[in-house]
């Protein structure tokens, strides 16, 4: 099967071909078997449904989502739930490739999913979100199971959301089912750490980077993307390490401080109006120069694309860490690895969350529950490790560490699926 090369793929192509690009270079460089490389390249499993859904007023609007399994190879699939206005079939699909990479790396024994509703949450009161919720949960339900596909919270969603979706399984069995979803709230079997643990996961990697950076990580200059939850714990356990965030931007606008932004100020902006523009004692910056600001670390943490061809190249930092999934595009990294920007890799940099996602399942099995403690300090021993293992991938193979990472990934996948075969 012939290769695509990263160079060929441009941001303005969907996120899959984006994803496919990505693992078509890792195959060529493991010699992949043609038929497992066959396999790994699409998803196994795609479900679109279009459902109604009664809206406050009486009337009745049909919503289309979205469930899709890329692979079951190492265990049951896992993967968040997003409501967006933009969402596709095809932004589906590769985020459900990246979450099997993602599982593999840091070797959780799950297969990649991702689900999402095509929606605008903002529009929607929270009786007809719930009503949306419950709605789609039963028509993707045929999928979804503790043993078979475990959703969670992603853009848009949240505790609240999983809390309505394992509710609606369990009154569908007629009995609790807390394992059917992860990220749920502590009072019906979610896991202490869970909210902040992408975050964390983010931090724990940058630590790890900064090291062999010999990057101060005090006085470190940030610039957030994204200020929901995992940009917001990753901007407040950096600035516990002394690091100062002088960028945030968010769906709304961007604002900047060269000494430092004050977070809780942006978190309170944030609460009381549903945006960080306008936080006391930042200036507004246009949107599209956040990700141009000169710093020492750049976490894009919103969606996909934001780092392309077209702006790669204005792109001012050491260490860009990417706490969102697919940030940067294939030719916008063959940009930044010329200019020497150490990049950690989606995959890696934000597994902290299905890490502690898989902690909430193993809990939930076992009915019993481990304190924020002994959560925290497994998670660094994950994070660690695998950063460790992806670094060590990349210097032996003389590769950039996306590409040392995906070759870890995809080296385990393709392990277990030659392992088990082919059925029948």
């Amino acid at each position: 099967m012939a290769s695509t090369s990263p160079g060929m793929i441009q941001a303005q192509e969907a996120p899959f071909a984006m994803a496919q690009a990505q693992f078509d270079t890792v195959a060529d460089r493991l010699r992949l078997n043609p038929s497992v490389r066959a396999v790994l390249r699409e998803p196994r499993r795609e479900l679109t449904v279009h459902f109604p859904v009664e809206l406050d007023d009486g009337t009745v609007s049909v919503f289309t989502g979205y469930r899709v399994q890329h692979n079951l190879a190492r265990g049951p699939a896992k993967g968040g739930i997003r409501y967006h206005p933009d969402v596709t079939l095809e932004e589906i699909k590769a985020l459900a490739m990246w979450m099997t990479w993602k599982c593999a790396v840091v070797k959780i024994p799950y297969g990649g999913a991702k689900g999402g509703v095509i929606c605008s949450p903002k529009e929607l009161s929270l009786r007809e979100l719930e009503r949306l919720t419950r709605r789609y949960t039963t028509e993707i339900s045929m999928l979804i199971g503790p043993e078979r596909d475990i959703p969670a919270p992603d853009v848009n969603t949240n505790a609240q959301t999983m809390a309505w979706m394992m509710d609606t399984v369990s009154m569908h069995e007629g009995y609790s089912v807390p394992g059917v979803v992860t990220g749920k709230p502590l009072a019906i079997g979610g896991s202490e750490g869970r909210q902040d643990a992408t975050g964390r996961g983010v931090v724990y990697c940058i630590q790890e980077a900064a090291k062999s950076l010999r990057l101060e990580l005090r006085d470190a200059r940030v610039v957030i993307q994204g200020f929901g939850t995992v940009g917001e714990a990753t901007a407040r356990f950096l600035g516990e390490l002394g690091a100062r965030v002088i960028g945030i931007g968010d769906s709304e606008g961007s604002i900047f401080r060269g000494d430092g932004i004050d977070l809780a100020l942006a978190r309170r902006q944030r609460q009381e109006t549903g945006s960080i523009v306008g936080t006391p004692r930042t200036e507004a910056i246009p949107r599209d120069s956040l990700l141009e600001l000169d710093c020492d670390i750049l976490i894009p943490a919103a969606l996909e694309g934001a780092i392309t061809a077209r702006n790669a190249d204005r792109i001012r930092t050491k260490l860009l860490a990417e706490a969102a999934n697919g940030p940067t595009t294939p030719d916008a990294d063959e940009i930044l690895r010329a200019k020497g920007v150490q990049v950690i890799p989606d995959i890696l940099c934000n597994a902290g969350g299905v890490t502690v996602s898989y902690f909430e399942w193993v809990q939930d099995r076992e009915a019993f529950f481990w304190q924020l403690e002994e959560i925290n300090a497994r998670l660094r021993r994950i994070m660690t490790r695998a950063f460790e293992d992806a670094q060590h991938m990349s210097r032996e193979h003389e590769v950039d560490l996306r590409t040392g990472a995906y070759m870890l990934a995809v080296g385990r996948v393709a392990e277990a699926s030659m392992t088990r075969g082919i059925y029948p």
